[in-house]
């Protein structure tokens, strides 16, 4: 499934599960390469890419990493994907412990849950967040969606301030070219559009069952047929 090298900037494949890698300490560079392709794709129309829509596990996933999972999709072309896992928390980080790490002043700062945005380098911090907060560096992925991936973001966010809705997620999954296409393909994955509560509310637990309700199939019928919304 979505897996990379550690340490490279173009997503690959890898055996390593999150718990096999060693972790660095969480980092939120000025801007992430990883996002650098975000909101395009080639061609005219971008018809038959997953930028800016949600990646659904099929019940049959096998990967551990991704069962039962939701991705906020952000770069989907012909050079590969990228996207953050929205249902999935690191437990053992704390916002306040995250912040201390990045010598960001965590005095009031409310805690918030700091998620596990999938396998591929854990140590790169990304906020998926609405699209009326910019920075410089941010990059809108679709109407309502952008991606910051700042340590200035971050501390607007201590002090309260900051995006309307935003999920921090370290780490991210990963595509080669044509290789998400493929794993829909072999039934691997369902796809819909994004919905706003589904990609930003605190219920964790629901939104695998939100987002197949979303495309409105059957739970009981899914038995390993092809995906699509």
């Amino acid at each position: 499934m979505a897996r990379s090298k550690e340490g490279s900037d173009k997503p690959e494949r890898t055996k390593k599960a999150p718990g096999e890698s060693r972790r660095a300490s969480p980092t939120l560079p000025h801007q992430a390469d990883h996002v650098s392709g975000l909101g395009t794709s080639p061609g005219k129309s971008g018809e038959g890419y997953l930028a800016g829509h949600l990646l659904v596990a099929m019940p049959n996933m096998r990967d551990p990493r991704f069962e039962r999972t939701v991705i906020y999709m952000c770069v989907h072309n012909a050079e590969g994907a990228m996207g953050l896992v929205i249902n999935k928390s690191v437990g053992s980080l704390t916002f306040p412990q995250l912040l201390r790490q990045l010598g960001i002043p965590k005095e009031g700062a409310a805690d918030r849950r700091v998620h596990f945005g999938g396998p591929v380098e854990m140590g790169r911090g990304f906020v998926l967040h609405t699209d009326e907060y910019e920075q410089e560096s941010t990059v809108k992925v679709k109407p309502g969606y952008a991606v910051t991936a700042t340590i200035d973001i971050l501390k607007a966010i201590a002090e309260g301030g900051g995006p309307d809705k935003a999920l921090l997620a370290l780490g991210y999954a990963g595509w080669a070219p044509g290789q998400l296409d493929g794993e829909i393909q072999a039934n691997g994955w369902l796809h819909a559009p994004a919905d706003l509560n589904i990609v930003f509310d605190d219920e964790l637990d629901t939104k695998w069952t939100r987002a197949i309700s979303k495309i409105g199939i059957d739970l009981a019928l899914l038995s390993g047929e092809a995906g699509h919304a």
